[in-house]
This record gives C-alpha cells, sequence and structure tokens, in this order.
C-alpha cells in the first residue's frame, strides 16, 4: 500500500525548467492561466473543455499531511470545476464552486477535486484525500466531502454521490496499511471507475451508489514498490487503460500502462519503460499520450536535485516507441486529447496562482 498518492506527486515536484518543443510538437500555446492548482482535464459532449481546480484551501479546519515533516494542510470551500476558453477566448470560467479543497501553506493542494469524466453532460469528479480516511474526521463535518465521488449538473449544482474511500476502510483490497486518495475517474453507462491512488486498486461505483473491488495492480517492481493507478480511460477495444506512478522513489522506466478488461477478469501491462505517470488518454487508434511528472531516479539512490521534478509529455503511437513531445513541464497534472487532434494539459498543478492550460499541435502517428 502506498503513504498516500499526494505524498509521491509532492516527491516528484521540482522547479519548472521551461518548455522544450521536439518534432513531433509543432506548437505550444497557453490558452489559460491564473488557475488553482489545476489537475483533471476532459471534454464534454458538446466540445467545451473542463479541468478540475483543487483551490487555495482556507482557514481550517486543518488536519496533518501524511507526509514527513507532516505539515498541516488546511480546509476551505475554494475548489472548482471550469470551463477553458469559453465560446474560443482564451480564459476561462468556473462553472462550479465552493467544492472541497485542502492546502499546504505552500499553496500547493493535497486534497479536492482531482479528475474529471463526463456521462453525458453530467461530470463526474474524483474528491482526492491522501491518507487514512479515518483522519477525514479532523475536518469536522466537512471531512466527508473528501475521499468521495461528485455528480455535477452542467448548472454548476453538485452532490456527493459514493463515499469511495470508505470502501478502502471497509475492504482494504490490497492489504497493508489503509491508505486511500480517489484520483482518476471514467464514467461509463451504469458504472463509475476510479483509480484510487492509495488503495492500489480500481473501485467500480454502480448506479445505486455500492462499490466493489475491480482490480488490484500488482507491485511495481520485484522490490515491492506501490503501483500507485493515477487515471484510467477506455480505450478503442473496450478494454480499460491504467496509468501508474509507482511508489517513491521514482526509479527511470519503471512505471507501465496497464490494460485490464472492461470486467475486471483480467489484467496485463501494455507499455513499459515511462516514468512516474500522473495522467493518460488513448486515441481511437490506440496511440497512447502519457504524461510524466518526473525524469526519475537512477540507482544508487542519488541526492535529491531541481532535474528530478521535470516532467514530460509522451506519445507511444500503436506499434511504435515513445517518443517526447514536450518536456520541461512543471506538475502536468492531466491530459485530455482535442476533437480537432491536438493535445492539452495542465501545467503548473501545484500553484495556487499560476496553474494554466496548455494546447499542443502534434504531428500525427504513421
Amino acid at each position: 500500500m502506498s503513504t498516500s498518492m499526494s505524498g509521491k506527486l509532492s516527491c516528484a515536484v521540482a522547479v519548472a525548467l521551461g518548455l522544450a518543443a521536439h518534432a513531433s510538437a509543432q506548437s505550444v500555446e497557453t490558452i489559460a492561466s491564473g488557475l488553482s492548482n489545476p489537475r483533471g482535464i476532459a471534454f464534454a459532449p458538446n466540445g467545451d473543455l473542463f479541468v478540475t481546480e483543487m483551490g487555495t484551501g482556507g482557514a481550517g479546519p486543518c488536519t496533518l499531511s501524511p507526509v514527513f515533516p507532516f505539515p498541516p494542510r488546511c480546509y476551505g470551500a475554494t475548489g472548482a470545476l471550469t470551463r477553458i476558453a469559453p465560446g474560443g477566448v482564451p480564459g476561462f470560467e468556473r462553472v462550479a464552486t465552493g467544492l472541497p479543497s485542502l492546502v499546504l501553506a505552500t499553496g500547493s493542494a493535497e486534497g479536492g477535486p482531482s479528475d474529471l469524466s463526463f456521462h453525458g453532460m453530467v461530470a463526474y469528479v474524483t474528491i482526492a484525500w491522501g491518507g487514512d480516511p479515518a483522519r477525514r474526521a479532523d475536518l469536522g463535518d466537512v471531512g466527508t466531502l473528501f475521499g468521495t465521488l461528485i455528480q455535477v449538473k452542467p448548472s454548476g449544482q453538485w452532490r456527493p454521490l459514493v463515499d469511495i474511500s470508505n470502501h478502502e476502510a471497509v475492504n482494504n483490497p490490497a492489504g497493508g496499511p489503509i491508505d486511500t486518495n480517489p484520483y482518476g475517474i471514467l464514467a461509463l453507462p451504469g458504472r463509475r471507475i476510479v483509480a484510487d491512488a492509495g488503495a492500489n486498486a480500481l473501485i467500480e461505483a454502480t448506479a445505486n451508489g455500492r462499490t466493489h473491488t475491480l482490480a488490484v495492480l500488482p507491485p511495481a517492481d520485484p522490490g515491492g514498490r506501490d503501483p500507485v493507478p493515477t487515471s484510467v480511460t477506455e480505450g478503442p477495444d473496450g478494454a480499460l487503460y491504467v496509468s501508474q506512478l509507482t511508489g517513491f522513489p521514482f526509479w527511470q522506466g519503471t512505471a507501465s500502462v496497464w490494460r485490464v478488461e472492461s470486467d475486471g477478469s483480467s489484467l496485463e501491462v501494455y507499455a513499459s519503460g515511462f516514468t512516474a505517470i500522473v495522467d493518460l488518454a488513448v486515441s481511437a487508434n490506440r496511440d497512447l499520450y502519457v504524461l510524466e511528472i518526473a525524469t526519475g531516479q537512477v540507482p544508487p539512490f542519488p541526492p535529491p536535485n531541481p532535474g528530478l521534478g521535470v516532467g514530460r509529455l509522451v506519445r507511444q503511437c500503436d506499434g511504435g516507441s515513445p517518443e517526447v513531445l514536450l518536456d520541461g513541464l512543471n506538475f502536468a497534472a492531466g491530459v485530455a486529447l482535442g476533437p480537432d487532434g491536438t493535445v492539452y494539459l495542465t501545467n503548473n498543478g501545484t500553484s495556487a496562482t499560476d496553474g494554466e492550460v496548455l494546447r499542443v499541435e502534434v504531428t500525427a502517428c504513421p
């Protein structure tokens, strides 16, 4: 089990060194800036682009982070579901506000709206937690909002649907210490599938609000590091594709993309050789767009340095080898494929004031 995906993400963050486009990325454009801890990104069926903002937290109540040296992270109703570039004009509009947010004194969020997926025009949003679900009681009544899946209507009205973290508390599907962080979400007809990065499992929530374990990922390597699933998406073959962060330390080339049968009956490594994957998109041709938040470390364990946190957008065309489309990213937390064939991603995902959305034009796979 993991020590919390929030902690693992914090370990992977470092200083941005500037964007560098590679041969397959023709241009990079910032279409929104000034976002607060932006994470997931997705298109609605009508073509509108949305992101989740984890927000800026607030005055409290507070609870301790599960990551050494255990600083306080404080609550505020500052999270949001945000429409990007409405009407084609650069910028953003917060559609649903007042979502729960849990933020460190540094401004980096450790809990709140982390990912989204649409079924029709209704959005389903995971509210990340990170840690033992019992510690949510530290926050009083608002603690029950974390570790959940919420529903957001087009009007911006929202309500909690399912307590995903309670599934870990009751079932602990992967064994080990109780730890939960509902992070990635895929909404399908009659079911919602959550990648719980703390529980190391895919949790399915049915329309009646019940949960069950769909799949448990095995350890990342013979050393027993946690697999840490961060996102789940559906491929053109109807299977589920799951990205893997891995537990700390983030050894170079040890993260994989898993293919899981839709009913969870079998799972296998589909592509490997990546590092610290935070999100994943799969095209209609089964091309992979992989977002990495760290370049990774090389054994033996080296001392920290600022270069370890540089993120990348990597593509692997079906049947091909991975290629870097864009690097120099600073905690780029979410990636989506646009209907026009371009790639969209959130960047500066741990900044309370400087989060942004990038539009990346890329050449087509052969």
